[in-house]
């Protein structure tokens, strides 16, 4: 054991040397693979917020692009002069050329608004060239600046004004238009506080940095700062700034990436130059070494004191044999008497097992029997309860039927009497039923003799009717025939005084007056000269008659029924003007109210979406409500703008699902609060939602739930933590479904 365990030891201090240095060695290259970790960790983030910045640049870049080539904002006669061909002038718009700091673009934008849709041309050519095209194809008005008549510009002289600066010193622009803006901004200063007052120098115009105030010379104008204001002056020099910023964001992501790759190249290097296995394996030597050397110490340590033992207890026994041979020798006799008790112990025990055996039997028969007779006593006694019960159910019965005779009884008494009164009664009634059926009989008769007058009566009427329908049609064909004949008299008097008319005005001929004269010539004989010149005008009236052609006698009444409905469409005309009048005003009144009733409702809205949905997010976020043509706010769409802490989107639909949740949610309450709902549902609205969120969303429910009853379908342990009630749908037999409610506030 000596020789073995100074052998182990050596190779066991051997080994702990090669694995130490081993260690050593592998934790300075977990020190360099972890520091390349955290340099790589770094690349990626560097990497990543490059390109976070780089989308950025690119969908502000497309975005402010579109607006640029589609002129976003501007009258349609600034578009018309962009696209058109036949205008070949590139002017850029005042807008387009000029820009500034974030800072101080809303406050430059408010002050040149007036401005911003200007051209900025050359010559006087190019302008009235333009004013042309826009004339003649009716696209409206456009303006224009034309630099060759600010050549002679001279700008004002600077003042020096504390707390306040020329707006010129804050503009970006070529150099081109240095006079154009120096005209625009001239004597124009910019103040950074709103609250100090305005310096008292006359010709100056001040404006504030935050927009909210301007103030000329004589007149001073201001108000709310809108959210989209700032946006519209350098899009153009911006889009230059922006592909700028692209490139190099693009040079920087290239180049993060080829680093990116070399550190994982480099890492991969180095993980796999790891000797991980080798200490491994060395460990495990290490370990059986070191095992093998203390079993060989344990061991050594077990034999030297297993031998010391073994020599105490050879001595121990021996002296204990010798002890233990004396005692042997003096124990036999008793041994032997011993031997002789128990043989006759057993012999008695024999005959004591036999005998109990007997008695166990004999118990046993006697259990059973009693067993038996338990059984029966008890049954008796269940019997005898049985049968008190049904007595005691009988004597009941007994009593209440007693009573019930009695009563009975009594009333057989009273409808004896009764019906002694009834029979005396029907005797006295015989007599005078007797009378009355005699009475009835003669009625009948009489009835009998009424009926057969009547029904002869009704047939002579039925016969009267007849004649007189008969004479009423001959009548009604007579009147019809005399009308007939009337209105043929009338049609012949109309025709005949049309004559007479025609005769009158066409023909100066008086129809009377012939019609005398005739009379008198038939008195006197005429002459054979007066014969023919009459002959002669009668040919000459006929051919008059022919030329004029077949009379129409209804003209008249033409005219008449003409001239009514004229009148009557007239009449018609004048009620729908006035009706339509009336409709316009009552739309023009309608759409005021409806116009006012929407913007108040609108304005409701709007504060309670702000209150609720930092509610829901943080005081820091910003949302907001508005209309896309607030000039015609009934046909205007609504947009919805919601800018949750650390995130800038260019729309909703970029939030995450959650944040799209809460954005409506709030929505939702927004409009709830205008005018409160008595019930509201929501279908599993949280199950896009984290824990903090879910809380935030129990915690509104609850605060609402005052005023309107909430029913919330769930999957969320959180959300059923804070209800009232909650209703479980389960499903104990396939395809029957059973609710099972749970009154919480009853368990608390």
């Amino acid at each position: 054991f000596d020789d073995r365990i100074k052998q182990v030891s050596k190779e066991l201090e051997q080994k702990a040397k090669e694995l130490s240095k081993l260690e050593e060695n592998e934790n300075r290259l977990a020190e360099r693979i972890e520091q390349a970790e955290i340099t790589l960790a770094a690349i990626r983030d560097q990497s990543a917020d490059i390109k976070r910045k780089l989308d950025a640049r690119q969908n502000e870049y497309s975005l402010t692009k579109s607006l640029v080539d589609n002129l976003e904002g501007f009258p349609e006669a600034i578009k018309f002069l962009k696209k058109t061909t036949d205008w070949n002038v590139k002017a850029p718009l005042l807008s387009d050329l000029i820009t500034c700091q974030q800072e101080y673009r809303i406050s430059i934008e408010n002050f040149l608004e007036p401005y911003l849709n200007y051209y900025v041309v050359e010559t006087y050519d190019q302008a009235t060239k333009a004013i042309n095209l826009l004339s003649d194809a009716s696209k409206g008005k456009a303006h224009f600046f034309v630099l060759e008549t600010f050549k002679n510009f001279n700008p004002s002289k600077g003042h020096l004004i504390e707390n306040a600066f020329p707006a010129t010193e804050i503009m970006e622009f070529d150099e081109k238009y240095k006079v154009l803006i120096s005209y625009l901004l001239d004597n124009v200063y910019m103040l950074d506080n709103d609250e100090q007052g305005f310096p008292s120098i006359n010709e100056a115009i001040f404006i504030t940095k935050s927009g909210k105030f301007i103030k000329r010379p004589r007149s001073i104008s201001g108000g709310s700062v809108g959210l989209f204001e700032g946006k519209k002056i350098g899009r153009a020099k911006n889009l230059e700034k922006l592909a700028k910023e692209i490139k190099s964001l693009d040079k920087q992501l290239t180049k993060v990436n080829n680093e990116l790759d070399d550190k994982l190249v480099e890492l991969q290097k180095l993980k796999e130059s790891t000797k991980k296995e080798v200490i491994k394996t060395k460990t495990e030597e290490l370990n059986l070494l070191n095992e093998e050397h203390i079993t060989l110490t344990t061991k050594q340590e077990q034999f030297e004191s297993l031998i010391s033992q073994t020599t105490f207890d050879k001595e121990e026994l021996s002296n204990q044999i010798g002890e233990l041979s004396i005692k042997i020798e003096e124990l036999l006799p008793e041994k032997e008497r011993l031997a002789k008790v128990i043989a006759e112990s057993e012999a008695k025990l024999l005959a004591l097992k036999e005998a109990l055996e007997t008695e166990n039997q004999v118990l046993a028969e006697k259990s059973k029997n009693y067993n038996e007779s338990n059984i029966k006593l008890h049954q008796f006694k269940n019997k005898l309860n049985s049968l008190e019960q049904e007595i005691g159910f009988k004597q009941s019965t007994f009593e209440t039927s007693k009573e019930r005779i009695e009563q009975n009884e009594t009333a057989l008494k009273k409808n004896d009497v009764e019906i002694k009164k009834l029979l005396s009664n029907s005797e006295s009634n015989d007599d005078k039923l007797l009378e009355l059926y005699e009475e009835k009989e003669s009625i009948e008769l009489a009835v009998a003799e009424a009926e057969k007058e009547y029904y002869q009566q009704r047939g002579n009427i039925e016969q009267t009717e007849k004649e007189y329908r008969e004479i009423q049609s001959q009548r009604e064909t007579i009147d019809a025939f005399i009308l007939e004949l009337t209105n043929s008299l009338n049609e012949k008097k109309l025709e005949l005084s049309a004559v007479k008319e025609r005769l009158k005005v066409e023909f100066e001929t008086d129809l009377d007056a012939l019609i005398q004269a005739q009379s008198t010539h038939e008195t006197t004989e005429l002459t054979s000269e007066e014969i023919e010149q009459l002959e002669l005008e009668v040919q000459r009236t006929k051919e008059k008659i022919d030329r004029i052609g077949s009379i129409n006698p209804m003209a008249l009444e033409a005219y008449d029924e003409i001239k009514e409905r004229y009148t009557f469409i007239q009449g018609q005309k004048e009620d729908l003007t006035n009706a339509k009048e009336s409709l316009i005003s009552t739309i023009q009144e309608i759409d005021l109210v409806a116009k006012a009733t929407f913007l108040e409702a609108f304005e409701k809205i709007e504060q309670n979406f702000i209150k609720v949905f930092r509610s829901l997010f943080t005081e820091q976020d910003q949302c907001d409500l508005y209309l896309t043509d607030p000039a015609n706010p009934l046909e205007s769409g609504i947009e919805i703008m919601a800018k949750p802490k650390g995130k800038k989107p260019l729309s909703i639909n970029q939030l995450s699902g959650g944040e799209k949740t809460l954005t409506a949610t709030s929505l939702l309450f927004a409009i709830y609060l205008l005018k409160p709902a008595p019930f509201c549902i929501f279908d599993e609205v949280d199950a896009p939602l984290d824990d903090a969120n879910i809380d935030k969303f129990n915690n509104i429910i609850r605060d609402f739930s005052n005023e309107s009853q909430f029913i919330i379908v769930t999957h969320n342990k959180r959300t059923m933590s804070s209800t009232d009630i909650i209703y479980g749908v389960t499903m104990v037999e396939q395809g029957v479904s059973r609710v099972i409610p749970v009154d919480i506030r009853e368990l608390v």
